[in-house]
């Protein structure tokens, strides 16, 4: 028999078997009932997405969170995003801002590509987790909204300045000096990581370090000013401060070339969930928290060509550090179209997505079984067949389908990334909030994918 014959004969035992496992999600209310047993008592459920642009993906991590929250007691929402935009997300759905509207409290993210995260699924979600928050009765947390990334650096210079402006005016000055370190690159945080990272410009490390010592240093002075509220303004000055530190450091060495900067992301975005369940914790309660990031974070990196590089991620630190607590949850399409952009800082466009390549988890689903399902790859034989290696596709906001197989493919196991993984086989765009001319240019015909 030639290997070409047996590797198909394996894929249709594959597929038979991966038919019977598959659990169809017809839209009724107990579609995810399997992923939730599987969930359990778990407090980490990590939901991931192949593409930051895909409406449902956004969609159901949406419903999948609801049931967590009203379910299983989870107390809060931590996405990819940065944390002083969501922070203010975070004041709305828990009553304390001045915003009327969710659309309000998302305008916090103005930076590229702001189609993550002002779109109209999240809209609807933020919108009802500010209900559910009010609704909520004596005692019962409020669920919170935070952003676990590094890219703020600025707005969060701007926040610990803000923050220190009103609880000690003479701290704040001293950390406008500090600070001040960055004027030369006039908010441009790239220059900065370029300059100095190249030696061609002084570094802050020095400056932000200190900064952050310094703050810690009065943490429990400035806690007393006024209870709880004083508490929660004190943890966010706090994790902009260390977010400062973080993101100086990650400017600097992305441009060496070196996989630290990744690693220093990722790094950031894990001590930022630990931070923020800590701080839950020591409020009383247990701190459950649900994920919304790419699958390249959230996805075991060991089970990637990532880990062969050295590099590791979200999903990996979790599963370290928390184990069993945590359930990471993957999602894939076959084709549709997707809202991304040709290149960084570009309009956003609403793209077809090709048909997945053959000999990819994609395309293996593709011929599973129709529409939608849910694979539970923790502890069930009949997906043994998905160990692989095999290409895995990943759009993030940028997407080029004319070099598809070396842009957006690589290697992977699938049941050693991720507990779970729902496939959806054809998918939408996510709708931005504000469409540029791109993005409604780019409607798809009736007849796609078969038309010419």
């Amino acid at each position: 028999m030639t290997t070409m014959a047996r590797s198909d004969l394996t894929d249709d035992l594959t597929i038979r078997a991966l038919r019977e496992a598959a659990h169809p999600l017809v839209g009724e209310a107990d579609d995810y009932d399997p992923l939730l047993n599987l969930i359990g008592e778990a407090r980490f459920v990590l939901l991931g997405e192949a593409s930051h642009g895909t409406h449902e993906f956004y969609r159901e991590r949406a419903q999948i969170t609801k049931r967590l929250i009203l379910e299983k007691g989870f107390t809060a929402v931590a996405v990819e995003a940065d944390w002083p935009d969501a922070y203010r997300v975070n004041r709305y759905v828990r009553d304390r801002s001045d915003d009327a509207e969710a659309v309000d409290a998302l305008a916090g993210f103005r930076r590229f590509p702001a189609w993550m995260w002002r779109n109209a699924d999240v809209l609807d979600f933020v919108g009802w987790l500010r209900a559910n928050n009010d609704e909520a009765g004596p005692g019962r947390t409020k669920v919170g909204f935070y952003g676990l990334d590094l890219y703020s650096l600025h707005a969060s210079i701007e926040a610990v300045l803000a923050y220190l402006d009103k609880v000690d005016p003479g701290a704040a000055e001293r950390a406008r000096a500090l600070y001040a370190c960055f004027d030369y690159y006039r908010e441009d945080a790239q220059a900065y990581g370029f300059a100095s990272g190249l030696g061609l410009g002084p570094s802050c490390e020095r400056e932000v370090v200190t900064q952050l010592v310094d703050l810690r240093r009065s943490a429990a002075e400035y806690a007393l000013h006024d209870g709880r509220i004083a508490e929660d303004d004190y943890f966010y000055a706090e994790q902009n401060a260390r977010l400062v530190r973080d993101a100086e450091q990650y400017y600097r060495t992305m441009y060496r070339g070196e996989v630290s900067s990744w690693n220093l992301r990722d790094s950031h975005m894990a001590e930022t969930l630990d931070a923020l369940v800590e701080y839950q914790g020591k409020q009383g309660g247990l701190s459950k928290v649900v994920v919304w990031a790419h699958n390249s974070h959230l996805g075991d990196a060991r089970a990637t060509q990532m880990g062969a590089r050295g590099e590791w991620n979200v999903g990996q630190l979790v599963r370290e550090r928390h184990g069993r607590e945590a359930v990471s949850v993957g999602f894939t399409t076959y084709d549709g179209t997707v809202t991304a952009a040709s290149n960084w800082d570009a309009p956003a466009e609403r793209k077809q997505v090709r048909p997945a390549l053959a000999g990819s988890y994609e395309a293996l689903f593709h011929d599973v079984r129709p529409g939608r399902y849910l694979l539970c790859l923790r502890g069930d034989d009949r997906v043994a067949g998905l160990r692989g290696p095999r290409l895995e596709r990943a759009i993030g906001v940028i997407y080029r389908p004319e070099t598809e197989r070396a842009s957006h493919y690589f290697p992977a196991s699938l049941p050693a990334q991720f507990d779970a993984v729902i496939h959806f086989d054809r998918t939408r765009a996510v709708e931005p909030l504000e469409r540029s001319t791109e993005w409604e240019a780019g409607e798809v015909p009736e007849t796609f994918p078969s038309g010419v």
